[in-house]
C-alpha cells in the first residue's frame, strides 16, 4: 500500500504547490483555502490525500500479526474490534496495560501483546496508519474524555504541569502560545486553547506541510518549533499532555466535527 501511496502523493504536492505559487499574492483565510485546495484535490484526483492513508490503515488493522491475530482483537475502549466513536474517549487507563493509553499508544500496544509483533518490527508509519483509519470512526463524535481512574486523574495532572512549565533556550510553553495568544494567528494558522478545541482535530493531512499529522506528531512538532527535543513515541509527557487537553475540550462541549478533519 505504501509504494501505491507515492505516486499519488507525489502528484497531490505538486498540484498544492502550484495553487500555493499561484494565489501566494493574496492573503487568505487558512480554513477558506484549505476547503479549496480540498475539492480541488477531490475534482483533480477523486480522493483526497488522507483517504489513502485510512485505506492503508484499513489493510493493516486488518493484517494477521506472527500471533495469527489481527488488531480485530484489540480493545481500544469499548470491546475488542468495536471502532466507532473510540478516538473520542481517548485517551484512558487499560487494566491489561495498567496504564493509561492514547490510541497511537494502544495500537502500538496492541500490535506486541494481540499480534505478537516486537516492538523493533513495529514501523511509526504504521502506526500513524491505522490510528488514522480507527479515527475515522470518530469524525463526528463528541469529545469524552472525563479522568476519573487515579491513574487518568494523575496523567492529567502531569499534562497539566507539563502544559505550563517554561522550558528550553526560548523559556517557552504550550500555555504562552496556545492559553495567552488564543485567537491569533501564527504563520496564518489560527491558535486555540484547550477548551476552544485544540487536539480535536488530529490525526489530520495538512496541504502547506503535504504531511499527515497524528496528535503525538503535532505535540513533537509544537515541541520542536519552540526548541526543545521532543519525547519519544508512546510516552508519557504525549499521553499526559492529550489528555489535559481533551479533558478541557470535553468540558467546553466541544466535538470533532467543529473543526476541519482532513483525513477523508
Amino acid at each position: 500500500m505504501r509504494k501505491r501511496l507515492v505516486p499519488v502523493l507525489l502528484g497531490l504536492a505538486g498540484l498544492g504547490a502550484l495553487f500555493a505559487y499561484t494565489q501566494g499574492q493574496k492573503p487568505l483565510d487558512p480554513f477558506e483555502e484549505a476547503m479549496r485546495q480540498r475539492q480541488m484535490y477531490l475534482e483533480t484526483f477523486g480522493v483526497l490525500p488522507g483517504e489513502l492513508f485510512v485505506e492503508e490503515g484499513k489493510e493493516l488493522f486488518h493484517r494477521k500479526g506472527p500471533s495469527g491475530k489481527t488488531l480485530e482483537a484489540c480493545d481500544f475502549g469499548k470491546g475488542p474490534g468495536v471502532l466507532e466513536g473510540v478516538y473520542a474517549i481517548l485517551p484512558r487507563y487499560f487494566p491489561d496495560s495498567r496504564k493509561v493509553e492514547d490510541l497511537e499508544s494502544r495500537v502500538y500496544t496492541c500490535m506486541q501483546t494481540v499480534q505478537g509483533y516486537k516492538p523493533g518490527e513495529i514501523k511509526r508509519e504504521e502506526v500513524q496508519a491505522i490510528t488514522t483509519y480507527i479515527a475515522s470512526f470518530s469524525s463526528k463524535a463528541k469529545i469524552q474524555v472525563v479522568p476519573k481512574h487515579p491513574e487518568e486523574l494523575a496523567m492529567y495532572n502531569l499534562g497539566r504541569e507539563l502544559w505550563y512549565t517554561r522550558a528550553g533556550s526560548r523559556d517557552m510553553s504550550c500555555a504562552v502560545c496556545h492559553d495567552q495568544y488564543a485567537g491569533q494567528r501564527v504563520r496564518l494558522s489560527p491558535v486555540r486553547s484547550p477548551k476552544q478545541g485544540l487536539g480535536n482535530e488530529w490525526p489530520a493531512y495538512r496541504f502547506e506541510a503535504d504531511k499527515l499529522y497524528t496528535m503525538e506528531d503535532r505535540i513533537n512538532f509544537c515541541y520542536e518549533s519552540i526548541g526543545i527535543h521532543p519525547p519519544a513515541f508512546y510516552s508519557e509527557p504525549h499521553i499526559a499532555l492529550t489528555v489535559y487537553m481533551l479533558a478541557e475540550a470535553t468540558k467546553a462541549g466541544k466535538s470533532f466535527e467543529e473543526l476541519p478533519f482532513f483525513t477523508r
